[in-house]
């Protein structure tokens, strides 16, 4: 039986794949024609899922005319319906992946080039367990510029950041008593919320599962609904990576472990360093920082947010528990091992984000590497090799990258690099006010 006929109300459905930039990319589609997309998926081009942010083509891309903007066949997912309790109508979304006609797996495609590097996992005998941090602001952007909402208890706009405020959640109480039974109707694993420091900026933390595709499909997911619902509340969210000058960026982090075939944390044992395998995935981590940094900072506004002092890592180190580094190790039970990697921004793509720190960390383990000493005390004071500061200096280092070629498909690392110099190009002519229209809602 299908998910449609246990739930008669839903008239129409959206399909659609992420693209390069975790945009959406699909189609609306009746009722009565569900079964058939269910069964033989849709098409459409292949360029689709390699547009700019903007949603134009790429000037020189080989999917366009090159390939005469071939079709590719896009099937559904084994995530399945998942309902968009944003939309005024009950409605579903059915999560689509990209296949050329022979049935072969899209290379350009965000979600296939994760499940590549699960697949290689899997060839190890081991099981990547991911988790998410979601970053974003709640804002007013009905004036000009953006402004913290004012509170729907109170009708006043807070003037200053209130870091894990009980008060700053109650404001919003109903937007998030709405957000947690959407995410149990879409099952997605929502934990705790807190508020963060800038004005309006609040995280959601995603629970662990031992399924990167699933935490990926989690976080794509959960971004669409977060902006969604806000606007049903008169708000606009925003996981845009520094949408203010003085405050906080948003940042995506994740934290995740390894497992082997009998379910053991392989990252662990009971001495506080770890197991031998997690310094080599902690090594890998840190080697694809440079390599990879247009991965997890993506946009002209993603450089924003990486600047000493903003509680964003910009120098190459790890830690033991220590929030100035790019990649930390957390404390707590010995047996609960695990890293965190704290360079991405909210607004990168959560399939190619994944995919690259996963990725980076199985280098590690493959290669056997070894990683620095742990840094003590504040990052931002010591001489540490410093992450791309440019999103021209992040291209370069992607296309220059040898690395990046042995996580991602070279069809894909060629298509992401003709992306982000059209968008670079473009970027330059805009002013202030209007990147800020650009990104607000889009990432």
């Amino acid at each position: 039986m299908s998910w449609l006929d246990d739930n008669p109300d839903v008239k129409n459905v959206r399909c659609g794949a992420a693209d390069l930039n975790g945009q959406a990319r699909g189609k609306r589609v009746p009722r009565r024609f569900a079964a058939k997309l269910e069964q033989e998926g849709t098409r459409f081009p292949l360029s689709v899922l390699n547009l700019d942010i903007w949603g134009e083509d790429i000037d020189d891309s080989p999917l366009v005319f090159e390939s005469g903007d071939a079709d590719g066949v896009l099937l559904p997912t084994e995530r399945g319906y998942v309902p968009m309790p944003w939309l005024s109508s009950p409605s579903a979304i059915l999560p689509l992946w990209a296949f050329h006609e022979d049935g072969t797996a899209f290379a350009g495609d965000p979600r296939h080039a994760l499940a590549q590097v699960v697949a290689r996992y899997k060839a190890l005998g081991l099981t990547p367990v991911a988790a998410t941090e979601m970053e974003f602001y709640l804002v007013d952007d009905s004036g000009r510029g953006i402004r913290q909402p004012k509170s729907p208890k109170s009708g006043k706009r807070r003037a200053g950041a209130e870091v894990l405020s009980l008060r700053a959640l109650d404001a919003f109480d109903q937007f998030f008593n709405d957000l947690y039974d959407a995410c149990d109707a879409m099952d997605i694993p929502a934990e705790a919320a807190i508020s963060e420091g800038g004005l309006g900026q609040f995280e959601v933390n995603l629970e662990h599962v031992p399924d990167a595709l699933k935490a990926a499909d989690d976080a794509w997911l959960f971004k669409m609904l977060v902006r969604g619902l806000a606007r049903n509340h008169g708000m606009a969210a925003s996981f845009m990576a520094k949408p203010y000058e003085d405050y906080a960026g948003n940042g995506l982090h994740t934290h995740f472990s390894v497992i082997d075939a009998d379910g053991n944390n392989v990252f662990a044992n009971d001495t506080h360093k770890g197991t031998l395998l997690l310094q080599h995935a902690i090594a890998g981590c840190l080697k694809g920082i440079p390599d990879l940094a247009l991965i997890f900072a993506p946009h002209g506004n993603s450089y924003e947010r990486l600047v000493p002092g903003s509680h964003a890592p910009t120098g190459i180190c790890w830690a033991y528990d220590n929030r100035t580094a790019s990649v930390r190790v957390p404390g707590g039970s010995y047996k609960a091992r695990r890293i965190e990697h704290r360079l991405a921004g909210g607004d990168v793509n959560p399939y190619l984000f994944l995919a690259a720190v996963l990725g980076s960390a199985l280098v590690g383990i493959e290669d056997k590497l070894t990683p620095p000493a742990p840094i003590t005390g504040n990052a931002y004071d010591q001489k540490l090799p410093q992450v791309p500061g440019s999103w021209s200096e992040a291209i370069d280092s992607f296309e220059q990258s040898t690395l990046a070629r042995r996580i991602f498909n070279g069809q894909l690392v060629d298509n992401l690099i003709r992306t982000k110099r059209q968008e670079m190009y473009h970027f330059k002519e805009l002013s202030a006010e209007e990147q800020l229209d650009l990104y607000l809602d889009t990432v």
